[in-house]
């Protein structure tokens, strides 16, 4: 079955860094779209990035765009979060996700995600 594992998560100043990694299985991952989304307590999934299947193309909401870069290794089944200049408006749980349909959908929305991860805590505070 799918399975997605996030970690590198943790702690981190404001202007810091972290890099997210989410360890893909059970699928052909190199077939597929992926997605970083964020959630805070008492609020919504947010959608943060997305990946195309062979990385070609990706997209970020426009608070991440210029500190966070997403990428992936098809051949290590991996897709990761590069965050820099971290802000307190980071903290967040972060999901990785799947697109459903190999080679479709849109990696631009959470809408189109079949499958997430348990997901890694973000905290970013002085």
């Amino acid at each position: 079955q799918v399975q997605l594992v996030e970690s590198g998560g943790g702690l981190a100043q404001p202007g810091g860094s972290l890099r997210l990694s989410c360890a893909a299985s059970g699928f052909p991952f190199g077939n597929f779209h992926m997605s970083w989304a964020r959630q805070v307590p008492g609020k919504g999934l947010e959608w943060v990035s997305g990946i195309r299947y062979d990385g070609r193309d990706t997209s970020y909401t426009d608070s991440v765009k210029g500190r966070f870069t997403v990428s992936r290794d098809n051949a290590e089944n991996t897709v990761y979060l590069q965050m820099n200049n971290l802000k307190p408006e980071d903290t967040a749980l972060y999901y990785c996700g799947k697109v459903s349909r190999p080679f479709r959908g849109s990696f631009e929305t959470i809408s189109d995600v079949g499958d997430w991860g348990r997901g890694t805590q973000v905290t970013v505070s002085s």
